[in-house]
């Protein structure tokens, strides 16, 4: 049994010192001692957090962050120009391409302090179009890449059925993504094969693209595929998704999703940036967790989102990487609070009275972030998969800390470096600041970059 003694530890009814970690052979938490003497086996370090779960990532879209700073064509650049740099730069993509991307995210994801990777994975087929011999190849590089890496996964094939509320058929760059609802029956069913080779905290999800790629009729068909798993999709994103939709159904998307279905704990609805004050009161009392990517919402343009009514209406949120233009996820947890400081001109936005501005985003990152996931997680709590991250107290920004002082510094004062251990259901995966496979995965991301820039 590996055991982990921590300084101090945020277990689920506070702050503790001197505490013992037992890790079972399964890789849940079998027992936690509070005021444990380290003994000689024992795996020491200084603050032991839960390890969060990254609810929102296209893995792929990693290799193309930087590729597109440079002022385009149009008078204003947007997240529809963007979309078209993404298209022209998957069309290049091998499934080995995937594969090798997949890894290094999933790696520089467990360095930052997550411990699962939700995938919303949604490049199924070939360049035009056409399936691969097995439909779910794509699905098994992302769970290759996973088994590498150690991480948990939840893999969340996307249904992409059309290129516009109007139905009208997808365009050259969406070719990739296409599913009829039969094809995405039998994607689904072989994505869900793919995982059995993972261990047993690998799940899998369902993930119907947003109410403009997807039909009302395809909706309710995900939504009865995998019951009591989870369901992602992006929703009210942006305007021009928002005037779209409210053109052909005659409601606003959160309006028209409230109206038609019943949203509830399963449910993780993403980026939510242009919601009213009555769709934010009304949605974040359903459960739904809101799937929020605040440095990608920010690359993009995409719109801040109204945490502080959210919050009021006890509304339920979790932290993505989304595009993973930038993998850092204090950095994800910092760009929230400020976004909601430069729109309101305060500060301490977030904080309550009991609990300070970190410790409220961490608290809530954990639960939305293991909701989403569909996974037991989200605190050091015996039963729960050993999810955890250790991080360093003997630096300048950490050093004399206590309580929540302690993720307040990391979270508004840290950098880089900081997390030195994360266990993802009990696997030792990082250590010292540094993955198991650090340099063969760079080894070979670097490769297949290579061969991208001879092909594009």
């Amino acid at each position: 049994m590996t055991t982990i003694w921590a300084e101090r530890a945020l277990l689920p009814d506070g702050w503790a010192e001197n505490i013992q970690v037992d890790l079972a052979p399964d890789g849940r938490i079998a027992a936690i001692h509070r005021g444990a003497t380290p003994d000689s086996g024992a795996h020491r370090v200084e603050l032991l957090l839960p390890a969060m779960s990254n609810l929102h990532s296209h893995a792929f879209q990693r290799a193309m962050a930087g590729l597109s700073e440079a002022r385009g064509p149009h008078p204003r650049d947007t997240f529809w120009t963007w979309r078209q740099i993404m298209y022209r730069f998957l069309d290049h993509l091998t499934p080995d391409d995937v594969q090798a991307i997949a890894a290094l995210v999933q790696m520089e994801m467990l360095e930052a302090g997550y411990a699962t990777n939700v995938e919303f994975h949604y490049l199924h087929h070939r360049p035009d179009g056409g399936f691969y011999d097995d439909i779910a190849e794509m699905a098994g590089r992302i769970a290759a890449a996973a088994s590498r890496t150690g991480i948990g996964l939840t893999l969340l094939p996307v249904h992409y059925q059309f290129g516009g509320v109007d139905r009208r058929p997808l365009g050259p760059g969406q070719r990739r993504f296409g599913t009829t609802p039969d094809d995405f029956i039998r994607l689904l069913d072989a994505s869900e094969q793919v995982l059995r080779g993972l261990p047993a905290d690998a799940g899998i999800g369902v993930a119907p693209h947003s109410l403009r790629a997807v039909s009302p009729e395809a909706l309710a068909l995900c939504v009865d595929l995998r019951p009591g798993r989870p369901l992602h999709m992006h929703l009210a994103e942006q305007i021009p998704e928002i005037d779209e939709v409210q053109a052909a159904y005659g409601r606003r998307p959160v309006e028209w999703l409230l109206d038609n279905h019943t949203p509830d704990r399963r449910w993780t609805l993403i980026h939510l940036t242009h919601m009213t004050v009555d769709e934010t009161r009304r949605l974040a009392t359903t459960g739904a967790v809101a799937g929020l990517c605040p440095i990608t919402e920010s690359s993009l343009g995409d719109g801040i989102f109204n945490a502080t009514i959210w919050q009021e209406a006890g509304g339920r949120l979790g932290f993505g990487s989304d595009s993973n233009i930038r993998i850092s996820l204090i950095e994800e947890l910092r760009t929230l609070e400020y976004s909601q400081r430069l729109r309101d001109t305060a500060r301490a936005i977030l904080a309550q009275p009991e609990r300070s501005t970190g410790r409220v985003i961490l608290d809530a990152g954990l639960d939305g972030g293991a909701t989403a996931a569909g996974r037991d997680t989200g605190a050091i709590r015996e039963g729960l998969w050993a999810d955890l991250c250790a991080v360093s107290l003997r630096n300048p920004a950490m050093f004399g800390r206590k309580g929540d002082e302690m993720l307040d510094s990391l979270i508004f004062a840290g950098g880089e470096g900081l997390v030195r251990d994360v266990w993802a259901a009990g696997r030792h995966v990082v250590r010292d600041g540094r993955h198991m496979d650090r340099d063969g995965i760079i080894a070979d991301y670097l490769t297949c970059i290579s061969g991208l820039q001879e092909r594009m």
